[in-house]
């Protein structure tokens, strides 16, 4: 299954679509006051890709589980030390709403890091290319 994400930006307007499969939605996302991209910026997406998928895998794998959750909350933190520098400290936490004994919840939250994909995927340090130039 191919995810995409495309910007469109110009002075005038700012656009963000994204794609799985054949679902295509829309996200509002802030232009820059002063025009020329997004107000937020890609290690404020970063840290959003790894808290979404965390929190989206948590349902999954409770569902799995057997576990019923009632909220989740999840937080993704980075270090970037400079312009075209990778981001550095990596970490996230996570607090789930459950009437899930601690036992099972703490279950939950290790078998979940196991296979959450985006933390997966930067783990394994995937390369990166630019098509088309």
């Amino acid at each position: 299954m191919e995810i995409s994400a495309i910007v469109t930006n110009s002075l005038a307007s700012h656009r963000v679509v994204v794609r799985t499969g054949g679902a295509e939605h829309e996200l509002s996302i802030a232009p820059k006051s002063a025009g020329g991209g997004s107000a937020t910026n890609g290690g404020e997406f970063l840290m959003l890709a790894l808290a979404t998928c965390y929190c989206n895998d948590l349902y999954r794998e409770a569902a799995r589980l057997g576990l019923q959750l009632d909220g989740v909350q999840v937080e993704a933190l980075a270090e970037f030390a400079g312009i075209g520098l990778a981001a550095s400290d990596v970490r996230y936490r996570a607090s789930v709403e459950s009437s899930a004994s601690p036992e099972a919840i703490a279950q939950l939250l290790r078998e979940t890091d196991a296979v959450a994909e985006v933390h997966n995927t930067l783990r394994k340090g995937v390369q990166v290319q630019l098509l088309g130039s």
